[in-house]
């Protein structure tokens, strides 16, 4: 996974304005660098921007608006270790203003500008989200209007003989590679039927089924949610057979188009991929082993987001046929999952690096709640509560490091199911989990300028959103707002408020500084940005220096701005901190629809 970007500062003259405060010894306009979320902020959240110096400061600031009126803004030195290359962090906190309108903040001579943000509604973003899902589709692909990787796949590790034919069309390409998975296919889909029922009225309808424009009277992400629904029909052929990958790092081969694949599994380029099946043992045909152990984490998260259809398609589109199906999905799903607890992971072949989840139980009280939602049936109930006792508050949240997607999903997801589903004290024990992983995260937060409390390992900004969105289902829980700081920080961190000042979407917002050069082959290839992707986010220095291949292929415009201990290239040719991903990009969904509702 990898991507990029080059930075710009918006020029927009706006009216003069305001109120003026003292800090502390002259520093010239190049010395210090103004931080804010380049797309905004609501007026339900805290609002604070960074200014950071190298020097310290003994200036008067001002915050412009459009009006020209006088409002307060706070200035006050942090407490907090500060990140090389700056020695001195300062905080501006403009909570107060309420206004909805454009804003900036200078020093009083004027000539040294932050970006202009936005105080009000946040802008539907989630829609740009939505058009990168469809850009990402596998078999007919709506972005380039061609069908590809239309023989996926032949049968691996199922209890057929291996390269057996079996239909594994259709799925979204997991990155700037073409590989599919169910372990993030599954999840993603769920994540954008959770998003459509916290605001059903909230989506656009630009776009038929098949992802063209025009259309068809199903809001966009309910035909991106069935695309992958009907994925994971296809990849459960039969009561006790799921297919968890469709191909492999064979794909790895340089950028080209989905279409024009020049890997060669055996079959001829451009020809068949292999389909594994779960298992729930280790596989790899190659050099490199998973160390799988069970099917519950696929099967899991695949039952969930099948029951989930079965209530939307049935309740809300009317849909009872295409209901059932998913209802008779899920229940076989779960059983598999029952039948064989523990975990499977990614598959590689040439390359040590492999979708290392290790966590499951929390996909199997997510999937019982959801079937009891469904069907009312006790016994569902009784074994969600059963898996969330065996999860409880087990988190990356918890930990000082963690392997590559080892605790996915980054939220445990099953609690908020069953915390729907529950009685007043089942309520309050997940509750308390959740509660346990943000004050942890909460503690970390405090100790830098930023208040972020994620990990900085591979797809760092995947972490960041899921302290977000773990802090926003706390909040839809109980009510309590104490956490809204570590939302909107988490959120300021993938919106420009980080060393870097970028955005961390591509195209977002489109006239800031957001990811261009991203590991993905419609830019490398065509120079094609596509708006709506997270890319991975960056990296300690230690994991980074060490990861295989990576390089800048022009100067880092970053430079100047680089921590010492952690690292972001917006370059193409680094594919561990900016390649763009269908899964983390859905993960933005549930954190965008609150923002924007």
């Amino acid at each position: 996974m990898i991507s990029g970007l080059k930075t710009l500062f918006l020029k927009n003259s706006v009216p003069f304005v305001l109120f003026f405060i003292s800090i502390v010894s002259d520093v010239s306009a190049q010395d210090y660098f103004y931080r804010v979320n380049l797309v905004g902020y609501t007026n339900a959240f805290p609002k604070t921007a960074i200014l950071l110096s190298k020097l310290e400061i003994k200036e008067n600031f001002q915050i412009i608006d459009a009006s020209g009126k006088s409002l307060p803004l706070s200035f006050s030195r942090t407490t907090s270790a500060p990140w090389p290359p700056f020695e001195h962090c300062y905080t501006f906190d403009f909570s107060n203003i309420k206004h909805e309108g454009e804003y900036y903040i200078s020093n009083k001579g004027g000539e040294k500008r932050s970006p202009v943000f936005r105080i009000g509604k946040y802008p539907a973003i989630h829609e740009d989200v939505i058009h990168f899902m469809q850009t990402q589709r596998c078999g007919y692909n709506p972005y380039i209007d061609r069908v590809c990787h239309a023989l996926d796949g032949r049968s691996f590790y199922s209890n057929m003989p291996d390269s057996s034919y079996v239909d594994a069309t259709g799925g979204w390409h997991d990155a700037g590679d073409q590989l599919k998975y169910l372990i993030t296919g599954s999840n993603a889909t769920a994540r954008m039927m959770m998003a459509f029922e916290w605001n059903k009225k909230g989506f656009a309808d630009k776009y038929n089924a098949l992802g063209q424009k025009g259309p068809n009277g199903i809001p966009d992400i309910l035909d991106e949610a069935k695309w992958g629904l009907d994925w994971i029909h296809k990849l459960h052929p039969t009561p006790d057979q799921l297919i968890h990958q469709v191909a492999d790092d064979r794909d790895h081969l340089g950028f080209k188009m989905p279409d024009d694949d020049p890997a060669n599994y055996g079959w001829g380029v451009n020809k068949y991929r292999p389909a594994y099946f779960a298992n729930g043992k280790p596989q790899g045909v190659g050099k490199y082993k998973s160390q799988a152990t069970g099917v519950s984490n696929v099967a899991g998260r695949s039952a969930a987001a099948m029951a989930m259809g079965y209530r939307i398609w049935k309740n809300d589109l009317h849909d009872e046929l295409f209901a059932k199906q998913c209802l008779k999905d899920a229940i076989e799903l779960y059983k598999m999952g029952k039948e064989k607890e523990g975990f499977q992971q990614g598959n590689s072949y040439g390359a040590p690096y492999r979708y290392n989840e290790r966590t499951w139980a929390d996909d199997m009280e997510w999937a019982a709640a959801e079937l009891y939602k469904a069907t009312k049936n006790p016994l569902y109930l009784k074994d969600a509560v059963h898996y969330a006792n065996i999860i409880q508050s087990t988190s990356w949240m918890e930990m000082d490091s963690s392997l590559h997607y080892e605790m996915y999903p980054y939220v445990n997801m099953g609690h908020f199911a069953l915390w729907e589903a529950g009685d007043a004290n089942i309520k309050k024990k997940v509750i308390r989990y959740y509660q346990h992983n943000l004050d942890h995260i909460s503690s970390k937060a405090t100790q830098n300028i930023y208040g972020v409390g994620h990990l900085f390992i591979w797809c760092s900004n995947h972490l960041a959103a899921a302290v977000a969105t773990q802090a926003i289902l706390y909040e839809r829980m109980t009510g309590d707002k104490k956490y809204q700081q570590l939302v909107q920080d988490h959120v300021n961190w993938l919106l420009g408020v980080n060393p870097w000042g970028t955005s961390m979407i591509t195209g977002v917002p489109a006239n800031g500084d957001f990811p261009n050069d991203v590991h993905m082959p419609f830019w490398v290839v065509k120079k094609e940005m596509i708006a709506g992707s997270l890319v991975d986010g960056p990296l300690w220095s230690t994991i980074h220096d060490g990861m295989l291949a990576i390089r800048l292929s022009e100067p880092d415009e970053y430079a100047a701005f680089q921590p010492d201990h952690i690292k972001y290239w917006d370059d193409w040719a680094d594919y561990s901190t900016n390649e763009p991903t269908m899964d983390g990009s859905a993960d933005l969904f549930l954190i965008l629809v609150h923002l924007n509702k």
